[in-house]
């Protein structure tokens, strides 16, 4: 399979990188299609207030996904790269810490549940979400098979995990279940992720039941991942807050219909994730050998970030009102919504393709500041907004927030250049410039 030409880029090196990650790409666009039409269905089945009353279990429990997963799936890849030898014990013991970091999160979420909670949520509902954060340990396996480069069976898993979750939400609807059924339907697409993962690992001679756990190895994976513990919480923060206030604020009713939104919106977002997984190792090839060449090539990333994101912003932006058709009527209001939520993406994809620069230079610690900044921004402007202008509100100050947080570099001298660099690239400068030296 061949891939676009992308100027800057040399066209071996994509094909070679791309094999690595197409697969994954080609299971999750089939896995997004999917799931965008499950949740449309499960939208009209379901009232505005019962969508809200549910969606704000699940994002409850997102807020508290950083902390589930101790932020060590990237340091588990790294640690089979280098001691491929000692599989079983860096499996088990991530696994394990996993494991009791889902349990310890329980009585965390009850407590900050007690404290601000998500109104007109059952606390019920929240906690059978809440065993998602330990069945979720087997996502270590996910890290395995990325350290083999074996995407295509991690694809598997999700194509057919997303099937059986469709499938089963279809029947609920079918048989006109009632919300309860449609809470364990949700908790039960991460068992049977799991699962997935635990067949697809036991194939080929492996066997989950011979990992053991190491103690020191989990103070050195503790030692280098809690930093991201704490920036995946901020993370979530910045992602996720703005659906749990418009709940509080403005109700479930209000939330449900904004569910739609931050669904239609967001689903896109994983894109950027994908294509700078596969050219940022060429990028990095130009900074070993050539820094004019790197310094180019980064402003071609954030280039093609823009000639994505752009043309997808607009097209919803004018196409809202005839998207929210495949909705009830209830539903059609959001429209507007959408229309200025979108936008957001453009920043996240923006952000998504700095953040990687910022950890190929060494600046980690710019990337929680970052987020943080963004999450700051995202809470003060919710509690303005919000009360005033309902989910338009909460569009707004998601818009704002990503905005603040992608050229939050511009106010720090060592990096500001890359916001300038980000900025060519949005207001179409750099392309104009290309147009006009041809």
């Amino acid at each position: 399979m061949r891939i676009p030409s992308i100027p800057g880029f040399d066209q071996e090196a994509l094909e070679k990188y791309f094999k690595n990650t197409g697969m994954s790409f080609v299971g999750k666009v089939g896995s997004l299609f999917i799931k965008m039409l499950v949740s449309i269905a499960v939208a009209r089945y379901l009232s505005k207030a019962n969508l809200g009353i549910i969606t704000g279990g699940i994002t409850y429990i997102y807020l508290f996904s950083a902390l589930a997963t101790l932020g060590l799936d990237q340091f588990i890849v790294k640690e089979l790269h280098e001691f491929p030898q000692n599989r079983d014990r860096i499996l088990g013991t991530s696994f394990w810490m996993k494991i009791f970091a889902g349990l310890g999160c329980i009585p965390v979420i009850w407590l900050m549940y007690k404290i601000y909670p998500a109104h007109g949520t059952p606390y019920g509902y929240v906690l059978i979400f809440s065993i998602i954060g330990v069945v979720q340990a087997f996502n270590v396996i996910d890290s395995y098979f990325q350290s083999e480069v074996k995407s295509k069976y991690i694809m598997q898993v999700q194509v057919i995990g997303t099937l059986v979750s469709a499938a089963i939400k279809l029947v609920l609807i079918y048989l006109k279940m009632p919300l309860i059924a449609f809470v364990y339907a949700y908790a039960l697409d991460f068992v049977f992720l799991a699962i997935g993962y635990f067949l697809t690992y036991n194939r080929a001679g492996r066997n989950i039941f011979s990992w053991v756990y190491n103690g020191e190895l989990a103070k050195k994976l503790l030692h280098y991942s809690w930093p991201l513990i704490i920036s995946g919480i901020m993370v979530s923060l910045y992602m996720k807050i703005d659906q749990l206030m418009v709940q509080n604020i403005s109700g479930v009713n209000e939330a449900g219909a904004y569910a739609t939104v931050a669904t239609l919106s967001e689903a896109w977002n994983f894109i950027p994730t994908v294509i700078i997984t596969t050219l940022f190792p060429a990028i990095l090839n130009a900074r070993r050998d050539d820094m004019n060449r790197y310094k180019k090539r980064i402003q071609n990333l954030y280039d093609l970030m823009i000639y994505l994101s752009l043309p997808a912003a607009l097209i919803i932006t004018f196409t809202s009102h005839l998207i929210y058709k495949v909705y009830t009527p209830e539903y059609a209001y959001a429209a507007p919504t959408l229309s200025v939520h979108i936008w957001s993406g453009v920043f996240v994809f923006l952000g998504a393709a700095n953040s990687q620069y910022l950890i190929a230079e060494g600046y980690v610690k710019l990337t929680f500041w970052r987020t943080g900044f963004g999450a700051i921004v995202n809470i003060v402007l919710n509690l303005i907004l919000i009360p005033k202008m309902g989910m338009m509100g909460a569009a707004i100050a998601t818009l704002i927030a990503y905005a603040s947080s992608a050229f939050f570099v511009l106010l720090i001298p060592k990096v500001n250049r890359q916001g300038v660099m980000m900025l060519r690239a949005l207001f179409l400068i750099s392309l104009f410039q290309k147009i006009i030296k041809r």
